[in-house]
């Protein structure tokens, strides 16, 4: 079996219709939901690109690998998806974004090479690389944002669109009265992308992908990794009119929640990106373009489905289609993502197993408390192997894709590292402590601060718009007391033993004794004799007398 795992950058996970979005329509998304099982509890251990990009790829959470945020590199040897399924005989490939940086000082210590089979692996999340694309590439007077070179600009310039950086002059701005209109400027964001929508960054991925499933020799898994739908929020013609400022919800926000609030949280709400989505107009053209490239990309997922069924494909293929974080787009007064409010945190994840044995769960939702790392668990298992589960953290989800009722974890973990924000600065808070957690237990999520703030939390089946923070009620200490107790056994966890599994270590029991470690004994009758016959007989030679 192949594993297709599809990730939408910035995706809400209530913007399907699958999920009950009043006015998108996802027909393709939904496809997979009947096709398969849609988990509606999903969350990522980081909301921020890169950290949680690199728990799905780890399987492991970000305390445990390190990177906790964009352009943190991910230390060298640290085991990932491709490393586990290369042991079991499947090829791993990256086929757009992974936002992550080389650990270039570790390989450099180690005398890893960027050119040779490891090193580029090493610098690639354990991927081989058959068309990565990180599809940010912004350029100003410092020049681009990314140095890294772009198979999309490449491609854009092969078609003939003239400029240096035609991301940024085509694909992601449109054009007023024969001047560039950037889609970086919000007021732009409900005029079409100057480009051939076939050229548009969600289709030419797509084309990649179906071209690495016709020329791809198998078993392997492919991480298909779309830019969209997260910013520039613009998008070419049909879908830049699909929608407009009446499908366009009232912001989920209330102003209790910018009475006193929770000073990282103040924080936040102050910054550039909030201040935009706070303003009406801003909204009202920004969400349509987001739907608008959210039903481009369903219309994508349709084309890559069709061609997996032309094909014959789709019945021994694996899909999976999740994305690294939310997006606020206005609500709790917020935009963008990095909080742990359920707009930010909570992902769509959507699984079709085409084996036999998940027969009984398709067409269903599961309500199981899901992280996102427990793909990494998942696609060893459908691979065939064993979960190392002293290295990977999560847990594999095919007893649920079964239709079976596994016992499951009580909570799930989610962690943001703030420390390269301005936020941290404002707040005048060192690095080690611009640290957040998320214990969340399926009603009650609990925010804890490093730096010694107050808690926040919220009671999600009383409250689940999250607008009344009951952090310091003192009518319920005792769930604060139970969340924190949560977080005391995550923190506890044995996350960095990934040389020995607990297999490993059982087997050691006893074993040095064999090879002759025998200490503690008085005459050697404590232990079977046959650990002691090295240690009997006469004397080789005698050396004792002079």
């Amino acid at each position: 079996m192949n594993i297709l795992f599809i990730m939408y950058d910035q995706l809400r996970f209530d913007y399907l219709s699958c999920a009950g979005h009043p006015h998108l329509q996802t027909p393709n998304f939904d496809r997979v939901a009947n096709m398969g099982v849609r988990f509606t509890n999903a969350y990522v251990q980081s909301p921020v690109c890169g950290s949680s990009r690199m728990c799905f790829y780890t399987g492991r959470y970000a305390a445990s690998h390190g990177a906790q945020w964009n352009n943190f590199p991910m230390r060298v040897g640290e085991q990932t998806i491709g490393d586990h399924l290369r042991k079991l005989g499947m090829n791993s490939w990256i086929i757009g974004k992974t936002h992550m940086k080389a650990d270039a000082e570790g390989m450099a210590r180690l005398g890893l090479a960027p050119d040779t089979q490891i090193g580029a692996r090493q610098a690639e999340c354990g991927f081989d690389n058959w068309c990565r694309d990180d599809g940010l590439w912004g350029y100003g007077p410092d020049g681009f944002y990314d140095e890294k070179r772009s198979p999309y600009n490449e491609y854009l310039k092969s078609k003939g669109y003239p400029s240096e950086n035609p991301w940024a002059d085509f694909a992601n701005a449109g054009i007023t009265d024969e001047q560039i209109a950037s889609g970086w400027m919000f007021r732009n964001a409900d005029q079409p992308a100057n480009i051939r929508e076939e050229d548009s960054e969600t289709p030419w991925l797509t084309s990649e992908t179906i071209r690495f499933v016709d020329e791809a020799v198998g078993p392997w898994m492919a991480h298909v990794s779309y830019i969209k739908p997260h910013w520039p929020y613009i998008v070419p013609a049909p879908y830049h009119n699909m929608f407009g400022a009446n499908h366009v919800p009232s912001a989920t926000r209330h102003d209790i929640e910018r009475e006193n609030p929770h000073p990282v949280y103040g924080a936040y709400m102050e910054n550039k990106i909030a201040s935009a989505f706070q303003r009406d107009e801003v909204r009202a053209k920004v969400i349509p373009a987001y739907m608008g490239l959210i039903k481009q990309c369903d219309d994508q997922l349709g084309r890559l489905l069709d061609h997996l069924e032309t094909t014959g494909k789709l019945d021994d293929t694996m899909i999976v289609l999740t994305s690294d974080h939310g997006d606020y787009l206005g609500d709790h007064w917020l935009g963008e993502k990095d909080l742990f409010h359920e707009q930010s945190v909570k992902v769509p994840m959507i699984i079709y197993d085409p084996r036999k044995s998940a027969d009984p769960a398709r067409g269903t939702t599961c309500d199981a408390l899901v992280e996102s790392l427990d793909l990494a668990a998942t696609f060893v298992e459908a691979a065939g192997g064993k979960v190392p589960d002293h290295i990977i953290e999560g847990r594999s989800l095919i007893p649920w894709l079964n239709g079976e009722t596994p016992d499951w974890r009580s909570y799930a973990i989610s962690e943001y590292d703030y420390s390269a924000t301005p936020q941290a600065a404002k707040l005048g808070i060192e690095p080690r402590d611009a640290r957040l957690f998320m214990v969340f237990d399926g009603r009650y999520k609990l925010m804890h601060s490093a730096a010694g703030f107050r808690p926040m939390m919220f009671d999600l089946q009383e409250d689940p718009e999250e607008f009344h923070d009951i952090g310091e009620s003192p009518d319920h200490q005792d769930i604060r007391d139970k969340l924190f107790g949560h977080l005391h056994e995550w923190g506890l966890r044995m996350s960095q033993r990934v040389t020995k599994s607990e297999h490993d270590i059982k087997n050691m029991g006893g074993r040095s004794m064999r090879r002759g470690i025998l200490p503690f004994m008085y005459d050697g009758s404590e232990v079977p004799e046959e650990l002691t016959v090295k240690y009997r007989g006469p004397a080789p030679a005698d050396y004792t007398e002079d």
